[in-house]
């Protein structure tokens, strides 16, 4: 590290996290410069291909469409008074709906997906519903009300007492829905099509389509939480379009931002949305509906119907899925499954260490991936549509060195 990178690290641990700048020296102190589609450049010259993110970098980075919508409004007119309609906004949601399930009609603005979890838990509320049913392991961010549906002790315990009622049941279970509902207590169930930090855990066919039909039979709030998986990351608009049902509530986020501004959405009935449409401050946030993050929103949006980023979501995750497959057949006493919808991939190793290894191994040879918050022994990657031919070639390379490697370091 250079003595710039270095007053950077002291500035970072003296002023943002001591953790985080432990962790950044265990990678190398590398300090983010530029980027652009697939790649990232860091300030010494090293040059990384993205499959990390969490989600963000569907359309990769820059996207000259979103960028260049962005800047225009940045010059034009970034934050609105919010007293005055702004027009940006109302764009925004109609082109947002339009790529959204019949039936999801009406759009509440957040900057992030936690806020628009928290809109959804404050809508259950204004219907009656009391109660919050969640899935073990299940993910919707870390704000309080957010947290309280988080289910992992880790992220829970320090901040004690959470949201009263909530219950926890197995994921890609309707029957353990139906039974919990059963005693009639009003309830709202968030639920993810895909589990993402619980490690890419994909739920039986027709789960979904059984938890709305339980939903409706019980008078339950269903809210599913696309901030992950919509737009396209899994190779399909939304993940509820498998199953073909319409939730009270869709969040959404992530791939909204363009891989630009931070924005995310909850997305509606009608009638689901009826108490924060009737009162226009019931429920409110500055910075909501920002024009320069609307302009993002529906760039991105647009830019994921130019560039059939749906379909190449679909076609690429599967050849990913495929070739990792194979690859990881170099170790198999070290891996346990690799596994993905579209380009949200999992490979799960058989403990957290190894899969710690993995990734350090992956990212020496210049490849960025995730760890899985709610489960430490799967590497998660979120490719974004952009890569090429030799970008695939070379992230399939990257995996059969890093596991030619660890079998020869874990011999079993």
């Amino acid at each position: 590290m250079t003595s710039t990178d270095l007053d950077v690290l002291g500035v970072v641990r003296s002023h943002l996290s001591e953790g985080r700048a432990a962790l950044a020296e265990m990678f190398g102190g590398h300090l983010e410069e530029s980027s652009h589609a697939s790649r990232l450049r860091t300030r010494d010259g090293r040059e990384f291909l993205n499959c990390a993110g969490y989600g963000v970098f569907l359309l990769g980075a820059t996207h000259p469409h979103v960028t260049e919508a962005v800047v225009a409004q940045v010059r034009r007119h970034p934050l609105s008074t919010r007293v005055v309609l702004d027009p940006v906004a109302a764009e925004a949601a109609r082109t947002l709906v339009e790529v959204c399930p019949p039936g999801l009609s009406q759009v509440h603005f957040t900057g992030s997906g936690a806020e628009a979890t928290e809109t959804a838990i404050k809508l259950a509320r204004a219907h009656g519903k009391r109660r919050l049913v969640t899935t073990v392991d299940g993910y919707h961010g870390k704000t309080m009300g957010a947290l309280s549906l988080t289910a992992r002790d880790l992220y829970q315990k320090p901040f004690q007492p959470l949201l009263p009622d909530v219950v926890q049941i197995p994921y890609g279970d309707a029957e353990a829905l139906a039974g919990v509902l059963a005693d009639g207590v009003p309830s709202c169930f968030v639920v993810e099509p895909v589990q993402g930090e619980a490690g890419v855990i994909v739920p039986p066919s027709g789960y979904l389509a059984e938890v709305a039909e339980v939903c409706r039979r019980h008078g339950c709030f269903l809210v599913v939480d696309e901030i992950l998986t919509g737009l396209g990351r899994l190779g399909r608009w939304w993940g509820v379009d498998a199953d073909g049902i319409i939730p009270d509530v869709m969040l959404v986020g992530k791939a909204l931002s363009g891989g630009v501004i931070p924005v995310a959405a909850a997305v509606a009935t009608r009638a689901a949305l009826r108490p924060f449409s009737k009162d226009p401050f019931l429920h409110t946030s500055t910075f909501s509906a920002a024009p320069v993050a609307m302009a993002a929103a529906r760039a991105a949006v647009e830019a994921i119907q130019a560039e059939d980023a749906v379909g190449t979501a679909g076609r690429l995750g599967s050849l990913l899925v495929e070739r990792l497959r194979h690859s990881a057949t170099r170790c198999p006493h070290l891996v346990r499954e690799v596994r993905g919808v579209g380009l949200l991939i999992g490979v799960e190793m058989r403990d957290s260490g190894l899969a710690g290894e993995l990734l350090m191994e992956l990212f020496d040879a210049g490849i960025l991936v995730n760890h899985s918050l709610n489960n430490s022994a799967v590497l998660r990657l979120t490719p974004p549509v952009t890569l090429t031919a030799s970008e695939v070639d070379r992230l399939l390379a990257a995996f059969d060195t890093a596991f030619d490697t660890l079998a020869a370091r874990f011999p079993g």
